[in-house]
């Protein structure tokens, strides 16, 4: 088994562990807002690697813009919707309402994902959103290339519903 896998498994339980321990969610809940951070986190990273490709393509005069990221395939992102920006809100910001803002700039800029993202953050302890947020922040997504779904969606399972 690879490494990184195991790295992923090890960091979904932590994020089970914080909020068994830190908030208020029955352990059915806990997958909403986890999924959703991982979502953020990949999405981040994959608009990352096109930004970087984009700005090596050569001069634009027009500027890169949300088709180029869609013509790679990639999901166009907001700054207020980037992980790095969640990550380095100063402190005392309500990272509940950031993260909520982000799903709803997510949305409003990729239709297909309208109303479908959690915005339930607001419901979680800024110190616990910002320890999942570093939690996620720490699994090298670059190296999860042939993640087995089987095994990723039991570890899911297991961590958050019992």
């Amino acid at each position: 088994m690879p490494a990184n896998t195991t790295d992923l498994e090890k960091r979904l339980w932590e994020a089970a562990d914080e909020l068994r321990a830190n908030s208020r969610l029955k352990s059915s809940e806990y997958s909403i807002p986890v999924l959703g951070l991982i979502f953020l986190r990949y999405a981040d990273w994959k608009f990352t690697h096109a930004e970087e490709e984009l700005k090596n393509t050569g001069s634009r005069r027009r500027g890169i813009t949300k088709v180029d990221y869609q013509a790679k395939g990639v999901m166009y992102l907001p700054d207020a919707a980037r992980f790095s920006t969640l990550l380095n809100l100063p402190g005392g910001a309500d990272i509940g309402k950031a993260i909520n803002d982000a799903m709803r700039a997510i949305e409003a800029e990729n239709e297909e994902l309208k109303d479908i993202l959690p915005k339930t953050y607001n419901r979680l302890e800024n110190d616990l959103l910002f320890d999942l947020l570093k939690n996620f922040n720490k699994v090298e997504l670059g190296t999860i290339k042939n993640l087995d779904r089987t095994r990723f969606w039991r570890c899911v399972s297991v961590a958050f519903f019992f």
